[in-house]
This record gives C-alpha cells, sequence and structure tokens, in this order.
C-alpha cells in the first residue's frame, strides 16, 4: 500500500470536525475547534459538499484508536515487547502483533512503526467502497436525472428552452439573475414518487438523501455536480441546517432572545406585551404592526418615505431612505409607543429583521424590552402574523403602500379593532383594551391614594 503523501486526518479528527459543524458554527470556526488552519477546514467541508462523509457515531472498542496506536509507537521505540505493550495498552498479544506487521511504515526499506501512518493504514484498509446505485442502474439514473433536470414542456410536449444562462461555475445560483428552467422535483419528491409509478420493481428505489449524496459529495459519481442548479436552493454546498438557524446577526445579542423574555408574556393573562413586524409593499414601502397579546389590539405604525427617495442615486451603505431604516422605524415606534401607560407598554417580541437593529435606543425611551424571535418561526408571534394575514385585506401584495397617510391606515386599524373575535368571547379587541386602560388607570388613583 503506498501512501500518497501527507495522510488524511484522522477518522476521530473527521468526527469531532463534523460535530462541530452539525452545531451551526462556522468552518472556520470548526477549523479553529480542531486545532487545524482555516484553509484546512474549508477544504475538507468543500470537499465533501457540505456533507458528513462518515457516520458521526463512535467506533466500538473492537478497533484500535488513534491513542493507543500512539502508545503502541511509544513502547515500541523503548524497545518493549509484544506482551508488555499489550498489557499496557489492555489489549491481546495478538492484535498488537498484527498491528505491528501490517501498519508498520516501510518507506526506508525495513518496517518502522508510526502511529499517523499506522492510523492511515488501517483507515484505507477499513473501507468498503461500495458503488453507488445511481452509477450501476441506467435505468434509476436517468429517472432521477429527467425529474431533477429534464426540459420544461408545455401540455402538447414541445420543449420551452427558458431563459439563455451562461455555464456553470461552481458556485451558488446567481443573484437576481435568470436560472436555467427545469423540471425541478426535489429529491425526496423523485424518491417517493418511484414507489408510486414502480410499486413491484425493487431495483427502482433510492432514498433522497442517497440524491444529495451524489450532487454534494466529490468523487461520489453518478450525477453531475452542475444538476445543483437545477434543485430549489441552488446551492453549491449542502448548508448544515443547525447553522441555517443560527446565522449570525450583530444586533440580536444574548440578552434579546425569545427564552430571555419574561414568563408572565407568554400565558396572556398580563397586559403590556406586545408582538411585532412590518408588512412590506413595493417601490420599499412597508407599514408597522403591532399586536397586544392579551387583547389583540392593533397599531398600525406610518413609515413614510424619507425625503430625497427616488431622487438621489443609490449610496452603499448609505442612509437608508425606502421608509424603515433603523433610525426612521426607531422614531416611528417610539411615537407609537410613547402614547400608552408605562404598564401597558412591558415589551416587545419582533422578528430577526435589521430595521430594529436600533432596539437599544428604543428600549431606553420607551422603557419597553425589545425581544426577537428564534430565525424563521414565526409562530413564536402567532397572534402578529393572524393580524398580518388580515391586513393584507386592505394593503395586498405587490401594492405601494406609502400611498396611505397616517389617518389612513389608523382607520384601518380602527376597523380592526372594532371586529368581534371568538378568542376573546366575541368582545372586540377595542372593548378588551379600554378594560385594560381602565384598571391600569384606577390602579394608578388607588396607589396614589
Amino acid at each position: 500500500m503506498r501512501s500518497p503523501g501527507r495522510p488524511e486526518p484522522s477518522r476521530a479528527a473527521q468526527r469531532e470536525f463534523w460535530r462541530l459543524i452539525a452545531t451551526g458554527i462556522t468552518t472556520v470556526q470548526a477549523a479553529k475547534g480542531m486545532g487545524v488552519s482555516a484553509p484546512v477546514g474549508i477544504r475538507w467541508f468543500r470537499h465533501a459538499g457540505g456533507m458528513a462523509p462518515l457516520s458521526l457515531d463512535e467506533p466500538t472498542g473492537r478497533y484500535l484508536s488513534f491513542a493507543e496506536r500512539e502508545e503502541i509507537a511509544l513502547l515500541k521505540a523503548q524497545d518493549k515487547g509484544v506482551r508488555e505493550i499489550a498489557r499496557a495498552i489492555g489489549r491481546d498479544p495478538g492484535t498488537v502483533s498484527r498491528e505491528l506487521r501490517r501498519n508498520a511504515a516501510t518507506r526506508g526499506g525495513k518496517p518502522v512503526y508510526r502511529a499517523v501512518v499506522a492510523q492511515w493504514k488501517a483507515q484505507q484498509a477499513a473501507k468498503r467502497r461500495k458503488t453507488a446505485k445511481l452509477v450501476h442502474n441506467e435505468r434509476l439514473r436517468e429517472y432521477v436525472q429527467d425529474r431533477l433536470a429534464g426540459h420544461v414542456r408545455r401540455p402538447d410536449g414541445t420543449i420551452v428552452s427558458g431563459p439563455a444562462t451562461p455555464r456553470w461555475k461552481g458556485l451558488n445560483k446567481p443573484h437576481r439573475q435568470d436560472r436555467r428552467w427545469s423540471t425541478a422535483w426535489s429529491p425526496e419528491q423523485i424518491a417517493q414518487r418511484l414507489k408510486v409509478e414502480f410499486p413491484h420493481d425493487e431495483s427502482m428505489r433510492i432514498s433522497h438523501e442517497a440524491i444529495y449524496q451524489s450532487l454534494f459529495i466529490e468523487g461520489r459519481g453518478a450525477l453531475k455536480r452542475e444538476l445543483v442548479a437545477c434543485l430549489r436552493t441552488g446551492r453549491a454546498l449542502r448548508e448544515p441546517r443547525a447553522r441555517s438557524r443560527n446565522k449570525p446577526q450583530g444586533h440580536v445579542t444574548a440578552d434579546v432572545v425569545l427564552s430571555e423574555r419574561p414568563a408572565e408574556a407568554e400565558d396572556r393573562a398580563v397586559p403590556g406585551h406586545w408582538e411585532g413586524d412590518l408588512i412590506i409593499g413595493t417601490g420599499r414601502s412597508a407599514i408597522g404592526t403591532l399586536v397586544e397579546r392579551s387583547s389583540r389590539s392593533t397599531l398600525l405604525v406610518h413609515l413614510p418615505r424619507m425625503e430625497g427617495w427616488g431622487e438621489k442615486p443609490y449610496v452603499k451603505n448609505g442612509p437608508s431612505l425606502g421608509g424603515y431604516g433603523a433610525a426612521a422605524m426607531n422614531a416611528a415606534l417610539t411615537a407609537s409607543m410613547a402614547k400608552l401607560p408605562d404598564q401597558l407598554r412591558k415589551t416587545l417580541t419582533w422578528d430577526r429583521g435589521k430595521e430594529l437593529s436600533g432596539h437599544a435606543l428604543f428600549a431606553l425611551e420607551t422603557g419597553t424590552r425589545v425581544f426577537f424571535a428564534d430565525p424563521h418561526s414565526p409562530w413564536q408571534r402567532p397572534t402578529n402574523e393572524n393580524t398580518n394575514g388580515l391586513l393584507r385585506q386592505y394593503f395586498p401584495k405587490g401594492t405601494d403602500l406609502a400611498r396611505w397617510s397616517a389617518e389612513d391606515i389608523e382607520a384601518v386599524a380602527h376597523a380592526l379593532n372594532n371586529r368581534p373575535r371568538k378568542v376573546l368571547g366575541w368582545k372586540t379587541p377595542a372593548e378588551v383594551f379600554g378594560e385594560q386602560l381602565r384598571s391600569v388607570q384606577q390602579a394608578g388613583v388607588a396607589s396614589t391614594d
């Protein structure tokens, strides 16, 4: 067995690297955690297509570990015998004898046992290279490839060529540019449809994970790498799920995540806890929405475009003139919340949008603590999401929301707050909110007396 040069990292090291990746940290951070350079970690990640190429389960004690091989190498260098080495590491003498015979380095002409080379030899011998199913099953490969990258056809069967696109360069889908039109079934759709179309043909079976591996992992063969452009995401590398949920956002720190929100906000028994978001229109137009969790009362925040919008040329990293930049959002939110009594503006739960990146100043000016929901978790702001759906009756998607004045959107909020709600026992949000206001005022008078 001829060494190709520097041995690849041990399986233990690879497992640890992919375990770190699975926690959601970046490739550079995982490489640092492993004690290797960033380029090495990036190379491991890219060669594997972003997918762990081996099981992350620890091997059984049947096999020698790298630490045991290091101990064998040290004892062998001290001219210790096989039985003495075996007693020292707690193994059978036959195991140690075979290890020294099979995995010793022979580059200099005579066997010299080195732990690193022995580990590499053991890993090479342990590989059970299996031909991918899509390689030797041509019929299955054609089915998968046609459903993934086949031509788009009209109902009469004629091919629609779609837009002309540049050659794939190994990168993600082009940003704001035409993409190739293809059948574009997902691997899961393909895998499940096979069972429907070939119920009695077991040779026409493949898991969606095997299709993903054929696309992403280098050297797996069968499907060409450029077919990743036919996936909906168009990613050249697979993104670990934990990483997609853990993208760094500078304005969201550990003290303002949803888990830090007071428990009283959860059961809706105590008023004063709000949920907020934006509804977006065309031309960088938006309306802010605030909903009180207990009464379901709605406040709409007017966000007019700033002076110079559409007239001044775009400036990279310059001030946002669309109406919902951080500065404009802070000012508008502060003006809306300041109208409420202190007891009715305790917390505000927002999504991860950058429009509220100035939340610290907002909290200081209004006394309202801001918390951010987890990424891609709209169910953590259910009242607000439901209200936004109701508001789309008045402000449909694809329309310019900046054309409406503050008085117009206030009228819509008034209409919404005077609709009876089943969850409120057919009371209106305005009635429940009025009761809350009176309760707060009475408590204030009692404390003064």
